[in-house]
């Protein structure tokens, strides 16, 4: 600016007696000059543009910068949770591990247990097979082993006559042998069942086939007790009736089957939870 002032002062100063080509000189220089801070404007402006566009780019690290500050606090304040919960989650484990361990103890002094009962009933299922079926047709005695229980089936003509709830004198053989078993196997108990088919019935002191069931298990009940020395205690009466048939009372044959006394030998609920308790000590 003072380069530019000087030249107009000395202008005016001399215009009345420089040459007109000194005065186009000086004309071009003041020009140029012109120019010159026409360009020099242009750049501080450009400059000033990018110092503020610098500035944006500071202000919006700066806030990142501030950002990542607290997320960094919070990623650590998590990590801190994580190990707190990493602990718990550790200790969680360690205590399902060790309740998991307690139940495949349970488990294995269940499938012991299982085992044992299986065995001996499978034992009893041999002897009664072997024995019962001595002279006697398969068709009227079944021996069946149903995980830990022993279903000894027996057809009513081996038992009693039609319609009766007296023991028939063959019935003592079955009967001697059963018991023998049993007394064998102090351990189990027994259930006596009487079947009967839908026939209706009605006599002295059997009112329907409740009666005849309930009866003709009573008579098995006592023959056990009191002539083969089985402990009553042990032993069980029921009287199923018609109402659980091994199949349809539809023909003469199918009624002859459901005619039947069903003796159940079974492990005594009592000692067998007390051995699983044991086992899974």
């Amino acid at each position: 600016m003072k380069k530019i002032s000087l030249l107009l002062l000395s202008a005016v100063l001399v215009s009345s007696c420089v040459s007109k080509k000194e005065f186009a000189a000086l004309q071009s220089e003041k020009l140029k000059t012109e120019e010159e801070l026409r360009i020099v404007k242009t750049n501080l402006q450009k400059c000033l543009i990018e110092k503020e566009k610098e500035d944006t780019k500071v202000f919006a690290l700066q806030e990142q910068v501030k950002y990542l500050k607290e997320d960094k606090k919070s990623a650590l304040k998590q990590v801190e949770n994580l190990t707190v919960l990493t602990q718990s989650s550790s200790d969680n484990i360690k205590n399902v591990i060790s309740q998991l361990s307690e139940k495949d103890k349970y488990i294995n002094g269940i499938r012991k247990a299982m085992t044992q009962k299986d065995s001996i009933n499978l034992a009893i299922k041999y002897h009664l097979t072997r024995n019962l079926t001595d002279g006697i047709q398969d068709k009227d005695i079944e021996v069946n082993v149903e995980k830990t229980v022993v279903f000894i089936s027996i057809s009513d003509k081996l038992l009693f006559k039609s319609g009766s709830y007296n023991v028939t004198e063959n019935a003592y053989t079955v009967l001697e042998k059963i018991a023998k078993v049993i007394k064998d196997q102090p351990q189990m108990e027994v259930m006596i069942e009487g079947h009967t088919d839908p026939t209706p019935i009605k006599r002295d002191l059997i009112q329907d086939n409740w009666d005849l069931s309930a009866l003709r298990a009573t008579s098995i009940t006592r023959i056990l007790q009191y002539k083969f020395g089985v402990k009553p205690a042990r032993l069980i009466a029921a009287g199923r009736s018609q109402y659980v048939p091994l199949v349809e009372n539809n023909s003469p044959e199918n009624m002859a089957k459901n005619r039947r006394t069903k003796i159940i030998i079974m492990p005594k609920l009592n000692q067998f939870f007390d051995l699983l308790e044991q086992d899974s000590e």
